[in-house]
């Protein structure tokens, strides 16, 4: 392989392995950072797992800010758009939402102008879920959130607006760039670093001991391995231009993750809480702790997507969750960032 590709939110979990995939393919790789002395951090992280990181070099861009995107694409053929902001607890609407699909639209337009082909973008699956949590059943990428639903998480809010404001982009890009979207599930397996955690402090505080049980929350949980292989084949392929990709994974209750941390760790997953809490006791935590709140649509429900046509057209296998989930704790008790 050949070519330059710039990857957005170089400092995150799957930004990182999305580097290190593009690196391993033969690419040369420029990721953005919000502070130039991040860079370098996240070499060492990435050579962890390649030996090509003499191909890698940083751009200092912000979503929130023009500055830096014009340089930051010079010479790129596609884009990786990994950067958002995550659902911190209790984050604010605006606050995620405003760099989100602002900063979406600021990619897009300068990728445009320096006459990128493709930019494949970081979605979430939960950008095509039904509104109401509550019946079961699968859906594929041909259903979209509802952003007029009343009490939409605000992380979840944000990601539909931006993918949303993403596809209306394209309907009037005049140029040959093309757009495709991949939209994840709970994103588990090794960090490469421990400064980037992200979505795998759950993990962490399973292997803590941190909680007292395990609520009845279900979660897709794909590979961040895998998610890094499918936006690079969703980069590549001729048939992933205009199309939405779910990336999601097996779905496993809380307690099955709890179970397999126990039963394939020994020792080191002692600590893992497999006692299941009642609905009822999580929703009274819920009134005083308010990172709960907004997971509490999904409390007992089995929300599944379908990655039929990821499979289909991208030829794409992902590992089974069970791996990513040990994978996972194993790199954390590694890095020795257990319950932080």
């Amino acid at each position: 392989m050949s070519g330059s590709v710039l990857v957005t939110g170089g400092t995150g979990y799957v930004a990182g392995w999305c580097v290190a995939e593009l690196l391993g393919r033969g690419y040369d790789v420029r990721a953005t950072v919000r502070d130039a002395s991040r860079g370098e951090r996240v070499r060492r992280a990435v050579a962890s797992v390649s030996d090509r990181t003499d191909h890698l070099e940083f751009a200092v861009a912000d979503l929130t800010r023009d500055d830096g995107w014009e340089e930051a694409l010079d010479g790129c053929d596609h884009v990786l758009h990994v950067a958002s902001p995550l659902g911190a607890d209790g984050a604010d609407a605006q606050a995620l939402l405003v760099p989100a699909r602002d900063g979406t639209l600021r990619v897009l337009r300068a990728a445009a102008a320096a006459g990128v082909q493709r930019v494949v973008m970081t979605s979430a699956a939960n950008t095509a879920s039904p509104t109401s949590y509550t019946a079961d059943g699968v859906t594929d990428e041909t259903l979209w959130t509802d952003l007029d639903a009343p009490k939409l998480p605000a992380y979840r809010r944000s990601k539909t607006a931006a993918e949303l404001a993403a596809w209306e982009f394209m309907k009037s890009c005049d140029g040959p760039m093309t757009l495709a979207t991949i939209l994840p599930g709970a994103v588990f397996g090794p960090v490469l670093s421990p400064d980037t955690l992200g979505s795998v402090r759950i993990i962490s505080r399973l292997l803590a001991g941190a909680m007292p049980g395990t609520p009845r929350i279900g979660l897709e949980v794909v590979d961040v391995r895998d998610l890094a292989d499918v936006h690079v084949r969703a980069m590549t392929a001729p048939a992933a231009a205009g199309q939405r990709f779910l990336a999601t994974g097996e779905f496993l209750w809380m307690h099955d993750i709890a179970r397999i941390l126990r039963d394939g760790l020994g020792e080191d997953g002692r600590k893992v809480p497999t006692r299941k809490l009642p609905d009822l006791a999580v929703r009274v935590s819920a009134l005083f702790d308010r990172s709960l709140r907004e997971i509490m649509p999904s409390l007992g429900r089995r929300s599944r997507h379908s990655t039929a046509k990821a499979k289909s057209l991208l030829d794409w296998t992902p590992r089974p969750a069970e791996v990513a989930v040990l994978d996972c704790a194993r790199s954390l008790i590694d890095h020795d960032v257990v319950g932080k």
